[in-house]
């Protein structure tokens, strides 16, 4: 079976990361195309021996986007289109669906209750999201939570199938020299009580919440991981509360050891160097983060994560469910630095539930099955337009390969 994979971005983001896990361990030849903005994560799996390429659209409403796709997908002649996030959803179904292929599939990441990737969940994003859904095989859930949400929808519910997100728990194992490392490098002091963020610096992401609390901690520090429209405010919110020298602004941060240039900290280390992580988000499809952070052995604050919500009492006890506010998370994480503790707790059943291992079996499942049911097309598919193809072996008018041999300037983005 031939995959190709279509995202919204490469940027550093969950659904990203969690499409450059999967691609090392499913057993398909997979490319990836990304509408735009072909960022970190891109060039990882460039590194480590995939293929990207960038259509380069221009926005939400680049319609010259979709013949593109659609030439690029029938000339690679795929056997499967699996796509990820909101754009990429819309436009890759309908590609996949005019290049005449058999199987498409697409995993629902972000859907919240009242918003979806940043958009508010009116009658407009909801019906063109329907809409285009129809068009598809199966539709993926990355949890019960977003299973539910869908069918309520009116996506029918033979439709949808959940497939958890996954982490590879042992990249997250606690190391001390690590620990030490990070913290020289960020300049935290050794014994200091450090709460991390991660996740984009979004509004959507509340991490204003975690500056505020942190006024209420004496002595506490704060490491965000992730970049974003927000990250100024946040600055500006740390100065005027007299906070800038406790509260660490990292940037992007892949998870693991291909970190741009050396000069941040992989995800994994920024764990191991701090002693608790905080999840102040209203609005989680999953709460990837919240995993990351048990699988190091962190005890983790969060306002929603279906993650762990979704799973029988006590499989997270290093999780605490706390209130949307600042004070509800100054009383839950003050308790924690009172405690003095400094010991990673063990890693619980939570995390060993959401092995990578575990997902790819269930995605290749969810693969066959939905090729098994997919009626065989008596028509070939057309050939490529001639006009779109480059020379033998080329990508097509409008979509450029994402290269290896990236410049030092290119890998400190």
């Amino acid at each position: 079976m031939k995959v190709l994979h279509v995202i919204t971005g490469l940027g550093i983001g969950g659904a990203e990361q969690q499409l450059r896990l999967l691609l090392r361990h499913l057993p398909y030849e997979a490319d990836v195309v990304t509408l735009t903005n072909p960022g970190a994560v891109a060039r990882a799996i460039v590194r480590e021996g995939g293929r990207v390429r960038n259509l380069d659209m221009a926005g939400n409403r680049d319609l010259s986007a979709l013949p593109r796709l659609t030439r690029l997908i029938a000339q690679g002649h795929y056997d499967l289109v699996h796509t990820h996030l909101y754009r990429a959803c819309l436009y890759g179904r309908l590609a996949a669906k005019l290049a005449r292929v058999r199987t498409i599939v697409a995993t629902e990441h972000s859907l919240g209750e009242t918003r979806m990737e940043g958009r508010r969940l009116g009658p407009a994003v909801r019906g063109l999201y329907l809409a285009s859904e129809r068009l598809g095989t199966t539709t993926v859930a990355v949890s019960d939570t977003i299973a539910r949400r869908l069918t309520d929808w009116g996506v029918p519910e033979h439709r949808v199938q959940v497939v958890p997100n996954g982490i590879d728990a042992a990249r997250f194992a606690f190391d001390t020299r690590t620990r030490e490392k990070v913290r020289r490098t960020l300049g935290l002091p050794p014994r200091a009580f450090v709460i991390g963020g991660v996740g984009r610096l979004t509004a959507g992401k509340r991490f204003h919440t975690l500056i505020d609390a942190l006024a209420e901690l004496p002595h506490a520090m704060l490491v965000l991981a992730g970049t974003g429209e927000q990250e100024q405010p946040l600055r500006a919110r740390a100065d005027r509360l007299g906070l800038a020298d406790r509260v660490v602004f990292v940037g992007e941060c892949v998870q693991d050891g291909t970190a741009p240039a050396g000069h941040r900290p992989t995800l994994a280390g920024l764990l191991c160097a701090v002693d608790c992580l905080a999840s102040p988000s209203g609005e989680e499809s999953f709460g990837l983060a919240v995993v990351e952070g048990l699988a190091a052995g962190l005890p983790v604050a969060y306002v929603t994560c279906p993650a762990i919500d979704d799973l029988p009492p006590g499989s997270a006890p290093g999780a605490l469910r706390t209130g949307r506010t600042a004070a509800a998370f100054a009383d839950a994480l003050g308790e924690l630095q009172r405690s003095g503790r400094r010991l990673r707790q063990p890693v619980p059943d939570a995390v060993r539930h959401y092995s990578v291992t575990s997902t790819s079996a269930q995605l290749v499942r969810v693969y066959e099955t939905a090729a098994a049911r997919t009626p065989r097309r008596p028509a070939a598919r057309p050939a490529p337009d001639a006009r779109a193809a480059g020379p033998a072996g080329q990508p097509p008018a409008g979509a450029t390969d994402i290269p290896t041999n990236l410049s030092e300037k290119e890998e400190s983005r």
